[in-house]
């Protein structure tokens, strides 16, 4: 598969201009390199796992980034942090050179505390997520959206074997000391099988044999690395008693499918699964959309104690709320709104639009009074 345009490229350049450095971050092989790459081909490339590259480094760290050209990517910097205060020190000589250092990393929040310590203000930070729909139309409920993925879609289950094997060994052991990766990776299945449910951590311990706060660490490392979404619970009453716990899904459909054994299209839509799955990847269609578009991540979902759920919020300006209804059917019927219109009339001051998200292929703008119909392709935010 060609190089496809990433919707983050605007942001990535507009940020390349306007600040001495620039760390994107995001999920391993959701296409970090490729894209600073192709928008930079100038830039000189300096991958930070290669071993002779981190000796020199090591041996004389400021010779090393001073001697960098006029714009350099270093990749994977979550191998080498220390070189964040040597980069630091070559930004504030020369503050006003743009663009100049391009860095790239895989792990989250171990990259994030030393952007936060050595490059405060001297950095912007973004993130890459999988490819979307509205950047290629190969994205999909069985596949989701890595680029290698869909690039040899023969070849999936060995890809998703293959990832989850260098993740548990490299992101998860960078990040903390497991030393039974096998109940970990057990743990990813079990992660899997809740999907789209409120999350219980007693519920995942139990099976495994663990600890409750172990449930809970773990859980922040799938955060931490880009492969969860907790969706937390919309924080306004409207006069009723909710429910606080967040809701749990993959980031990556594909991947949900892959540790849910679920390796065809047919199998999937047989599987219980199908209505969680999809609503996760509902979910993470929103926040693709967010986050390329430089927004903060605003996703909700809502249930009272009377029963009234409706899958996701998102906050559109101070006064709109976007209610959105993820159904796995082709042919939408006016009760899939119910949810919607109950809860749109308790709202009171806000405007409301309200979209039930389904696998068809028509719209339809009068479903109910007050949402409409549309196909996850056509969702805009």
């Amino acid at each position: 598969m060609a190089f496809v345009p990433r919707a983050l490229a605007p942001e990535l350049l507009h940020a390349a201009r306007a600040f001495p450095a620039v760390v994107l971050t995001g999920p391993r092989r959701s296409g970090k390199t490729t894209l600073l790459r192709t928008l930079f081909p100038e830039a000189e490339y300096h991958l930070l796992e290669d071993p002779d590259l981190v000796a020199r480094f090591r041996a004389d760290p400021r010779t090393f980034v001073d001697s960098l050209g006029r714009s350099a990517i270093l990749d994977e910097i979550q191998h080498v942090p220390e070189i964040l205060a040597y980069v630091r020190t070559v930004v504030d000589r020369e503050p006003r050179r743009k663009g100049r250092f391009l860095l790239t990393g895989s792990q989250e929040a171990p990259l994030m505390r030393g952007v936060t310590e050595s490059m405060a203000g001297r950095a912007a930070v973004l993130q890459l997520l999988p490819l979307s729909l509205a950047e290629s139309p190969r994205v999909s409920l069985l596949r989701g959206g890595f680029p290698e993925v869909l690039a040899r879609p023969g070849a999936a289950r060995l890809w998703f074997s293959s990832y989850l094997q260098t993740y548990l060994e490299r992101d998860v052991r960078a990040i903390t000391q497991i030393r039974d990766l096998s109940t970990f990776r057990r743990f990813l299945g079990l992660v899997a099988s809740r999907t789209g449910q409120v999350l219980n951590r007693s519920d995942i311990a139990a099976p495994l044999g663990v600890s409750v706060p172990t449930v809970s660490q773990w859980l922040s490392i799938l955060e931490a690395t880009t492969l969860l979404m907790l969706i937390p619970p919309f924080y306004e009453s409207f006069g009723k008693r909710l429910v606080k716990s967040p809701k749990l899904y993959l980031a990556d459909p594909g991947l949900a499918c892959h540790l849910l054994g679920l390796d065809t299209l047919r199998a999937l839509e047989r599987s219980p699964f199908l209505g969680p799955v999809w609503e996760g990847f509902v979910a993470s269609e929103i926040v693709k959309h967010q986050v390329n578009a430089g927004k903060r991540r605003e996703l909700y979902w809502f249930r009272d104690q009377q029963g009234l759920e409706v899958d996701f919020v998102v906050p559109e300006a101070a006064t709109r709320l976007l209610l959105i209804e993820a159904k796995a059917t082709r042919t939408p019927r006016p009760e899939d709104a119910e949810p919607i219109v109950r809860l749109g009339r308790a709202v009171g001051r806000r405007t409301v639009r309200g979209l039930v998200v389904h696998r068809g292929a028509e719209s339809q703008p009068a479903l109910r009074p007050g949402a409409e119909a549309v196909p996850l392709a056509e969702l805009r935010l």
